[in-house]
């Protein structure tokens, strides 16, 4: 496994993030029919931690917290605290009524605890905010974050799926007040989607941010032959949503991404992590894994080396896409 900072910081983090959204399941959590329960879930993080990684996310919202639970769990039970990094996410909504999502500041201090209460921990590594709160000022939601951050409760926080003014109004914010920077950027970027190359990778390099991508794989989409199936490919509407409007022309950019992981000789999944490691502020992709080949097969990509033919011939179909992510 390699270790590299995670942008700006001292923080030393595995090349590849274990994603956390597919372990456990909750009352009105529907997002995930393939999820596994704690057994298996345990399994792949022991996995993970075998193969070295030791960054692992999660959010307050996966399984209604039952993900932040197993995870927590199973970290106290095969890991070194000091050795691990981990991240969990606020936004989503936890409750009906009132104040139950968001980034308020009462959201915020009141989902921190809750988050640390289920994960059996004292802090979090990293704190993000999952999305962007158009009824919430900025100003409120960096200055609570930086709270949690002097409180002792995080030690750095980041952000996911917004838009490059957002982000930027963001880290404006902060160093106009003092307060806490975002280190990291969770956004969606694949082979098959690469909106965020226009502005948010622009704007993550010139600040020194991390990019840590999640759906490297588009849900599975690069990893199979166009006419093959899953259970996450037929029952997750999320990823539906992502991809089915622009299928005729995703398939082209996947069949030359089968073609390129031919002349390799390696599964699709590393030559598809191996474009998105090549891509600059790209530092640790987030990985999902429900079985142990998961892991088998991504970690290897790591020493994969692509020419800029290569990555040329795969882009090359690519057309503009629909925004999905920020909202």
């Amino acid at each position: 496994m390699d270790y590299v900072k995670m942008g700006n910081t001292g923080l030393d983090v595995s090349r590849l993030c274990l994603g956390c959204m597919g372990f456990g399941t909750g009352a009105g959590w529907h997002h995930n029919e393939w999820a596994l329960g704690e057994d298996d879930s345990r399994a792949i993080i022991k996995k993970a931690l075998d193969m070295g990684i030791n960054f692992f996310d999660t959010a307050n919202v996966y399984a209604a917290g039952v993900s932040e639970t197993i995870l927590g769990k199973a970290l106290k039970d095969f890991a070194n605290r000091d050795e691990v990094v981990i991240a969990t996410k606020v936004h989503g909504k936890q409750h009906d009524g009132p104040n139950g999502a968001g980034l308020s500041r009462k959201a915020i201090l009141s989902e921190i605890d809750k988050s640390l209460m289920r994960m059996g921990l004292d802090y979090v590594d990293l704190y993000i905010i999952h999305r962007w709160d158009y009824n919430t000022p900025i100003e409120e939601t960096m200055e609570a974050l930086h709270d949690v951050v002097k409180a002792g409760k995080a030690r750095y926080i980041g952000a996911s799926s917004m838009y490059a003014w957002q982000f930027q109004k963001a880290l404006y914010t902060a160093e106009k007040h003092g307060w806490t920077r975002f280190v990291s950027m969770q956004d969606h970027l694949n082979l098959i989607y690469r909106e965020e190359e226009r502005e948010m990778l622009p704007l993550c390099r010139a600040e020194g941010i991390a990019l840590t991508p999640y759906s490297p794989l588009a849900a599975g989409r690069l990893t199979r032959d166009w006419s093959e199936t899953s259970t996450r490919l037929e029952t997750d509407a999320i990823a539906k949503m992502k991809y089915d409007s622009t299928r005729d022309a995703d398939r082209l950019v996947v069949e030359r991404l089968a073609e390129v992981a031919k002349t390799h000789g390696v599964p699709r999944v590393q030559i598809a992590l191996a474009w998105l490691l090549q891509k600059t502020p790209v530092t640790i992709p987030i990985i999902g894994a429900t079985k142990f080949s998961h892991l088998e097969d991504a970690v290897p990509a790591l020493s994969v080396t692509l020419t800029p033919e290569e990555v040329a011939f795969m882009e090359e179909p690519y057309v503009p896409h629909r925004m999905v992510g920020p909202n």
